[in-house]
């Protein structure tokens, strides 16, 4: 009985902490850095999305570090840019469902209209959604954290393999 009890609160605690990312606009104060001013770019590092995939798959970053990401989207289906963790992702994975069914996106446009009705902006400094030719920056400062990368939480595309990988370098 004790067992089933401890899980129960353990389940309601993991519930809580994934709301508690979902609101703290998938990103910030969540050990993965903080959005960065462009006064304080370091480096430039240009990323493109294709389908399932993004070139480079691996970018290495130091601690304090101001990277300005251009992201492009240069395949024929929306792709996001998201940089965070699997449990950040995991989070927002049922945001990204309802604005599918809610018609604020298809595989190939998005609806900002119907996204500004819906108050789902989807605007975190961490992350960038774009259609198909699309061109966007996301400029962030890196502290030092454990697992991050970047991914696609577009249905399916993480799973697919649209994942990439932030290597701290502490040198």
């Amino acid at each position: 009985m004790k067992i089933g009890t401890l899980f129960g609160i353990g389940a309601t605690l993991a519930l809580l902490s994934g709301q508690a990312f979902a609101g703290a606009g998938h990103g910030a104060a969540n050990g993965i850095g903080e959005p960065g001013k462009a006064e304080n770019v370091d480096r430039v590092i240009e990323v493109e999305m294709d389908e399932m995939k993004y070139s480079p798959k691996s970018i290495d970053v130091k601690e304090g570090e101001t990277i300005k990401f251009v992201v492009k989207n240069v395949g024929k289906l929306v792709h996001e840019f998201n940089l965070g963790t699997d449990e950040m992702w995991d989070a927002h994975k049922d945001e990204m469902r309802t604005m599918f069914q809610k018609g604020m996106m298809t595989m190939k446009r998005l609806n900002h209209a119907k996204m500004m009705e819906h108050g789902m902006m989807h605007d975190d400094p961490n992350s960038v959604l774009l259609e198909p030719g699309e061109m966007a920056e996301v400029i962030w400062t890196f502290s030092e954290t454990a697992e991050m990368g970047f991914a696609c939480n577009v249905p399916g595309h993480r799973e697919g393999g649209m994942v990439g990988k932030i290597a701290m370098n502490h040198h």
